[in-house]
């Protein structure tokens, strides 16, 4: 792919001016453009093969009401040309990963998708669920779209294979004697060589196969090593093999969906209502369903299958490590498009990629499957979901009946302080919207001054959060300093703690009270609701639907303070311990910390435990024992 030539259009004064000098400006040829909006924010990437007849497109015959609504918040467009549509294929996927634009198809929490990770770039690699950035030297099975699956498939795989769990470069234990895992078959012991490194390898090697599909070959290789056994007369070992292969196989035909000359293919189907859509991902390998992964997508511009289809293949395969010769998708998508996004992922592969819709036979039926899947899937969420919002509705009108409130307290906001003794005293702010939380309105504080008093913390907190409100009044919502947050007025404050921290905060809060906002505090002990001018509490029925609401945003306010508490003193821990250490630098440092976990397991370290720290020298591990202790 060559290096593509960006251009942002010079607006013009009037909007719908400025639009169409863009629009008589724009490119005939191949390329991704950006739709921002008045704040100069990314809403919507687009790829094309005539930039210019595309972006017409949109403007002339906007397909649904989200297109409309994606047009009428268009304030600039800016493109970049590349050289070929498959260049620009791969271009929008990265810009859309980037910006993560309002009205483009993209997956739900994308981050936060697991894979099954191999650390091969170590002698004696590990298998192991992550959510890391991809690393190199290391193999990547996935995205998988359910944790509890990958899990399942760790179990089996140490079941059948048998490899090392425990942390670290190098196998073993402090106590130099193996673990469980070695008793239970879980694991051969390479940490007291009772399997070679070329005996383990050979296991990882299987692993690799099997999670790329290669399960025929593993068989092969099962039986042949179980025969090889059986001929040396080494029967324990032929029964071990036996035992192996007989779990490979029970797998494999429970989950067989076809004969094996389908080979190696992944069946994408995809169902889309509204601003809601599924996606289903069955990947087949030598006739063997190897997976199946249900994505929901997120479709703010509500736009149909064949849309959806083809923006999903393109985020799904930039993040799976393995891209399969075939790929098979419902009818509806163009067969030029269909073309072009074959030559984007082949040029990811490194081989051809064909994409195309089976007309008859195996490869018809498991797409079948997939799209039957999907449209449960999607019936399913959208059901879960309106109970979900259903359930809100009701908890926030019982609140709102229970605190004699005039309206629906739509956005609730909770404050928590937490500290350990005068030391790191923080505060935070969450944020309920509709009876979720809305955590991009979340907030931490630093306490300046009140640091030996719980209720003066919260009055201060309290302070520094009207003083926003009050200062985003006079600021422009285009202004970089603007925060949505702070300028946005709750329906419901809720202090964490009793009658006292309610009092603290009254003070600061005197204009937002004038605004009709309402001021509570929940006490932990019996759950009680403290109100102004009040002077007993309000105790609510432990199973009603406001208490319980009142409970999730008290909890979520104390987890995010908690949360921030730890890593300002994990922070202040780690400098005042590990900097002062003698022969012990950045590099060391990370080893220590990734070895113990944390700062308070590395101080409690004894001599041993440091010796026993893979990578570090044994006379540096007495010095740093010695420094520990002298300061203690």
């Amino acid at each position: 792919m060559t290096t593509p030539t960006a251009h942002t259009l010079i607006p013009a004064t009037d909007r719908s001016t400025r639009l169409a000098a863009q629009r008589r400006s724009l490119p005939d040829f191949p390329g991704v453009y950006l739709f921002r909006d008045a704040r100069r924010k990314v809403i919507y990437v687009g790829k094309a093969k005539s930039i210019r007849k595309r972006v017409a497109s949109h403007f002339s015959n906007p397909s649904t009401r989200g297109s409309q609504e994606m047009v009428d918040q268009a304030e600039a467009i800016e493109f970049i040309v590349t050289q070929t549509e498959a260049e620009a294929f791969l271009a929008e996927q990265n810009f859309i990963k980037q910006y993560k634009p309002r009205f483009n198809v993209r997956l739900r929490d994308d981050k936060s998708y697991p894979y099954i990770a191999i650390s091969l770039d170590e002698d004696f690699p590990r298998v192991y669920f992550t959510r890391e950035r991809h690393r190199r030297q290391r193999a990547y099975f996935g995205p998988f779209s359910n944790a509890k699956r990958v899990r399942e498939t760790l179990d089996l795989l140490g079941k059948v294979f048998q490899y090392r769990t425990c942390d670290g470069p190098e196998p073993g234990r402090a106590s130099g004697s193996p673990c469980l895992d070695y008793f239970i078959k879980r694991c051969g012991a390479p940490c007291v060589d009772y399997v070679s490194r070329e005996e383990y390898r050979r296991g990882i090697d299987a692993i690799v196969g099997f999670l790329s599909g290669r399960y025929r070959q593993i068989e092969l290789e099962l039986e042949r090593d179980m025969q090889a056994a059986a001929e040396a007369q080494e029967f324990e070992q032929a029964a071990a093999f036996r035992n192996k292969l007989k779990a490979v196989r029970s797998l494999l035909e429970r989950q067989r969906v076809a004969n094996e000359a389908v080979g190696t293919v992944d069946a994408i189907a995809v169902a889309a209502e509204g601003t809601d859509a599924n996606a289903q991902v069955f990947q087949v390998r030598d006739g063997v369903l190897a997976d199946r992964q249900s994505f929901y997508l997120e479709n703010e511009a509500a736009r149909e299958d064949p849309e959806v289809v083809e923006e999903f293949v393109l985020q799904y395969y930039a993040t799976s490590p393995a891209i399969p010769p075939q790929v098979l998708v419902p009818a509806g998508l163009d067969p030029e498009r269909a073309e072009t996004l074959g030559e984007a992922l082949a040029e990811r592969r490194g081989g051809p990629v064909e994409i195309r819709h089976p007309e008859r036979g195996d490869k018809r039926r498991i797409l079948e499957l997939a799209e039957r899947n999907a449209r449960l899937a999607l019936d399913q969420d959208r059901l879960r979901s309106e109970h979900r919002r259903s359930a809100r509705i009701d908890a926030l009108e019982g609140l709102q009946d229970t605190l004699g409130m005039p309206t629906i307290p739509m956005r609730i906001e909770c404050f928590d302080i937490s500290n350990l003794g005068e030391t790191h005293t923080v505060a935070s702010m969450v944020v309920f919207e509709g009876g979720a939380p809305k955590k991009s309105d979340y907030r931490r504080f630093g306490i300046r001054e009140a640091i030996r008093d719980d209720f003066a913390a919260m009055n201060e907190v309290l302070s520094r959060r009207m003083a926003q409100y009050v200062a985003h009044r006079e600021r422009s919502p285009h202004e970089k300093s603007y925060d949505t947050s702070f300028a946005t007025a709750p329906g419901l404050i809720v202090i964490d703690g009793g009658k006292g921290q309610l009092s603290a905060g009254l003070d600061a809060l005197d204009e937002f009270r004038d605004l009709g906002v309402v001021v509570v505090s929940l006490a932990k002990r019996i759950e009680e609701v403290f109100l102004p001018g009040r002077p007993e509490p309000l105790v609510l029925s432990r199973d009603s639907a406001p208490l319980q609401l009142l409970q999730r945003v008290r909890d979520e306010a104390h987890r995010f303070a908690i949360e921030f508490h730890r890593g300002r003193r994990d922070r202040a821990m780690t400098r005042s311990i590990l900097d002062d250490l003698p022969g012990v630098g950045p590099a060391r440092k990370r080893l220590l910390l990734n070895h113990f976990g944390s700062p308070e397991r590395f101080v409690q370290a004894t001599r041993e435990d440091l010796e026993a720290v893979p990578g570090l020298p044994g006379k540096l591990a007495r010095d740093i024992h010695w420094h520990l202790r002298k300061t203690a």
